[in-house]
């Protein structure tokens, strides 16, 4: 969540719930009247797992095979699987097959909460 988010979210924490129904109507009239452009695609792009890559090089790649994913909330697992790669020497294929089901459940639930809108 960003800073403009977390003000919203905080605004509307502060206020009653009529006040909340109203505001809620209205982002979704403004939402409605003014759909994002967004160039984000909606599914997984097909980015082929090299043989040999690294654990950055993974996390690069997942990242761009997710794009629509929000990797603020995966940042802490997933440096905390580089670190046990780089600091304590935890191989590589497994800390990257550990990235891959990050990113896997990460999407699966993105793709289930947007099927509710």
């Amino acid at each position: 969540m960003n800073k403009r988010e977390k003000k919203l979210l905080n605004c509307f924490r502060q206020m009653n719930g009529e006040a909340q129904t109203s505001l809620q109507d209205f982002a979704m009239f403004l939402a409605e009247r003014y759909p994002a452009e967004s160039s984000v695609p909606e599914t997984p792009l097909d980015i082929q797992r090299p043989e040999e890559e690294s654990v950055i090089a993974a996390v690069k790649r997942l990242s761009a095979t997710y794009p629509m994913l929000n990797k603020d909330s995966m940042l802490h697992e997933t440096s905390a699987l580089v670190a046990q790669h780089m600091i304590q020497g935890r191989d590589a294929v497994e800390v990257i097959n550990e990235l891959e089901d990050i990113f896997r459940r990460m999407y699966e639930s993105y793709s289930g909460s947007n099927k509710d809108n």
